[in-house]
């Protein structure tokens, strides 16, 4: 840009904004942009939501209407305010019964007063920064719940299938069902078994064509199909009614006793915050299986999605919609859809006001019979077997059972009170049941503590310890992860009597502890020395970069101490010393935690491989990076993986002018003797050879590095072919060109292989196969090379379903 301006006539009243030379510049006009992934995304979405908002508004007996708004105002206002981009928010089943219950005793316009209380209640809440102490509630009571809903709203949504009319609670609905079974409605019936049949077999079409059908949502083909049914048979039932918007019935101010009103408004809030937040939780760790997804849209912000819902619930409640909650259904499919921002949310609630201004004629078509089977589909899907068998391993079936029969039976509030109580119970009872045993063996005493160490297990802590002889050697194992002062104050007294009489003792555990023959000082950490590592280990394998001591000399601008220099010490060579002192103490803490926990585990196993030797099925073949922990990111142990590192993951070619022998006899030795049936050859991100070989100069003495990195030229040629394509990551293009050449890298190792003649022999015998393998170390994301002849592509290798 030219430095002078030219001369230009202004006007002398007009106000110019002038920009300060130091000022930082101003923000450049963006035009509002929708991606493509965005609007097919809200389609999705939206052929999903305009059935189910119908059929949840049915199954409140709220008007229809209500369905619509508050699927649109979720979309709008939580799509545009909440902190949980991608979650979708509208009318949800887990409010259903709640809905009911309300309308039931209040009427419609003193329960759209509730929602709009609920919804400040909400925006208090997330004013407060109180979300994340939702997420404290066991996840055993709020699977309970949406269980107790599932079956109340299964229950009640069976009358209107069988063509009647259900009651007001489930006790009832259950008592009046021999005489609705008596009484069936046979166009109602064929209409339900028809919507039921397309929602259970669409999503089970097989074959390419059964994956292009799969695109369009069940619930949609489900309704439309029974509708065009009906329509086309004749059959006469009830339908859908969607009066004029001109007579549609608004918010009014709550009449009824004070404390009810209250509890209302304290349940509509806790279902609809608990749910929502939850979902927000879900919604991230769907974006995070989308590589790259989570950096462009953030992690959900739980105290802004709580404000977001409650602005949501301000609005539907005052223009006469439903409760508005995250939805779970919707939520995923516009994950899986492929939404990349909050416009998709947007979206689907603009094409919902659109279909209910302009699609009545259409909407009024559909039998009431399909959005109650709809529905009823729903509420028992909310009944998971998942969620059982989770709730089972981990104990807490007694917690899920009383939570679901006592929503049920009296109501979502008093089931959810009564989860919590038996919840607190169970974990009270947990924490007060330790076991404490003592045996002798071959002249040591050892003491074991199972369980929590509070003052409740002191006396028999007690009587365990005055066992042990005064002069013996005692072993105190604590094997638990918490200990109150009473216990630490009694532990301590009795070590300081039994070392001061002539015994000593070791304690161990979770952590390190200390074996002495003289008194040895429990610190508050339950047995943790005060000399050596700072941070608490959480896993056996992590390297613990803790801080070295608070005189430790300050650290320079790379982040590590700096060490003093001078004349008497000349180049830092004390602090040096001192830095290897400590790496040599934490090499030997870390092979005694491996004696004391972690052999004892493992020595079966590897004294069954020490007989049978060793039985790979894998060659790894990794670089030599620290961060790769290859038994880590391929859940392998002893005997798996046959593993080969060097820097860069290079595989020389065979007979090669000084070449490295060491790679082929390890590529001979696993494929001829060990038999294994897969090489792997595994790149990862960030590599350092790679960098060098992008930086590398020409010039310069052939240092061993320099001479090792020329196998990775063929490499860096095949980058910069022009006529081959470039590996690739499917979902995202390589960051820089050091992940492009990391990528291109596997690929040409891969070929490499080719060229060994027991690599070649075993692959045209069909033994052994070749893989490609990508390892993002700041994603912590494995990929797999799934393409092959010119078109590499390294898919993302999705999480295991494994539950909790």
């Amino acid at each position: 840009m030219s430095a002078c301006a030219p001369t230009r006539t202004t006007n002398s009243t007009r106000t110019e904004s002038v920009h300060q030379p130091h000022s930082p510049p101003p923000a450049p006009h963006r035009r509002f942009r929708v991606a493509g992934a965005d609007v097919s995304a809200s389609i999705a979405v939206f052929l999903i939501a305009l059935p189910l908002s119908l059929g949840i508004a049915l199954a409140t007996g709220a008007p229809l209407q209500a369905g619509l708004v508050a699927a649109a105002v979720g979309g709008l206002v939580a799509g545009r305010i909440g902190g949980c981009p991608l979650q979708v928010s509208g009318p949800a089943a887990g409010l259903t019964v709640v809905t009911a219950d309300l309308i039931h005793h209040y009427g419609w316009r003193t329960t759209c007063a509730i929602t709009v209380l609920a919804g400040l209640a909400q925006l208090g809440l997330g004013c407060l920064r109180v979300a994340r102490t939702a997420l404290a509630v066991s996840p055993a009571i709020v699977h309970g719940m949406l269980a107790g809903i599932g079956v109340t709203i299964a229950v009640a949504q069976l009358h209107i299938v069988l063509g009647g009319t259900p009651q007001s609670s489930v006790l009832d609905n259950l008592r009046a069902l021999p005489a609705q079974l008596a009484n069936l409605h046979p166009a109602a019936v064929t209409v339900s078994v028809l919507t039921l049949t397309l929602l259970l077999l669409w999503p089970r079409i097989p074959g390419r064509v059964g994956r292009l059908l799969r695109r369009i949502p069940a619930a949609l083909v489900a309704v439309a199909g029974s509708t065009a049914a009906a329509s086309l048979a004749g059959l006469s039932m009830a339908k859908v009614d969607l009066p004029s918007w001109s007579s549609h019935a608004l918010a009014g101010l709550p009449e009824g006793p004070v404390l009810g009103l209250i509890a209302a408004v304290l349940t509509t809030t806790l279902v609809c915050s608990v749910q929502s937040l939850l979902g927000a939780v879900a919604v991230d760790k769907l974006a995070a299986a989308r590589p790259g997804l989570t950096a462009r849209v953030g992690r959900a912000d739980l105290d802004r999605e709580l404000l977001g819902q409650g602005a949501a619930n301000i609005v539907s409640g005052a223009l006469g919609g439903l409760p508005v909650a995250g939805v779970a259904v919707r939520s995923s499919a516009n994950v899986n859809a492929g939404a990349v921002s909050r416009n998709s949310t947007m979206l689907h609630g603009v094409l919902v006001v659109v279909a209910a201004l302009l699609m009545v004629p259409i909407l009024e078509f559909i039998p009431l019979a399909s959005l109650a089977a709809l529905v009823m589909a729903v509420g028992i899907q909310m009944v998971s077997l998942h969620h059982i068998r989770t709730v089972t391993r981990h104990r807490e079936v007694l917690v899920y059972t009383v939570t679901t029969l006592g929503v049920v039976v009296l109501g979502v509030l008093e089931g959810v009170t009564l989860g919590i109580a038996v919840a607190v119970a169970v974990a009270m009872q947990r924490l007060a049941r330790t076991r404490i045993t003592h045996e002798e063996r071959e002249g040591v005493h050892h003491v074991r503590v199972r369980g929590q160490l509070t003052f409740l297990a002191v006396p028999r802590l007690s009587r365990a310890l005055h066992l042990v002889p005064h002069d013996a050697h005692a072993v105190v194992e604590l094997d638990g992860s918490f200990m109150d002062h009473a216990a630490y104050e009694s532990l301590q007294d009795w070590q300081n009597t039994h070392t001061a009489q002539g015994g000593s003792v070791e304690l161990t555990g979770r952590r390190p502890g200390t074996r002495s023959s003289e008194p040895m000082p429990l610190a508050e950490g339950h047995g943790e020395s005060s000399v050596g590592c700072l941070c608490r280990p959480w896993t056996p394998w992590r390297n613990h970069q803790c801080e070295p001591s608070r005189s430790a000399a300050p650290a320079d601008h790379t982040g590590a101490p700096r060490e003093p220099s001078g004349p008497s010490n000349p180049s830092g060579q004390i602090g040096r010393s001192a830095r290897d002192s400590r790496s040599g103490h934490q090499l030997a803490r870390g092979i005694s935690a491996f004696q004391r926990n972690t052999a004892p585990l493992v020595r079966g196993e590897l004294a069954r491989l020490a007989r049978e030797g060793q039985r790979p099925s894998q060659l790894f073949l990794t670089c030599a990076d620290s961060r790769l922990v290859t038994s880590m990111i391929t859940s392998s142990g002893p005997g798996d993986l046959f593993v080969v590192r060097n820097v860069g993951n290079l595989v020389p070619l065979p007979g090669e002018e000084s070449g490295d022998d060491s790679v082929a006899a390890a590529i001979e030795y696993a494929v001829d003797v060990l038999k294994v049936r897969s090489i792997t050859v595994c790149g990862h991100s960030g590599c350092g050879a790679m960098q060098a070989l992008l930086t590398a100069e020409p010039v310069g003495p052939p240092t061993p590095l320099k001479r090792w990195l020329r196998h990775g030229l063929p490499s860096l040629e095949r980058m910069a072919d022009d006529g081959r394509p470039w590996a690739r990551l499917a979902g995202r293009a390589p960051a820089d060109a050091v992940e492009q050449l990391c990528l291109t890298n596997v690929v040409q190792q891969l070929e490499h292989l080719h060229t060994h003649e027991s690599v070649s022999r075993a692959l045209r015998e069909g033994a052994l196969e070749l893989h490609g393998m990508y390892f993002h170390v700041g994603e912590a994301q494995a990929y797999l090379l799934t393409g092959t002849d010119g078109d590499e592509v390294f898919d993302h290798v999705e999480a295991a379903g494994l539950s909790a």
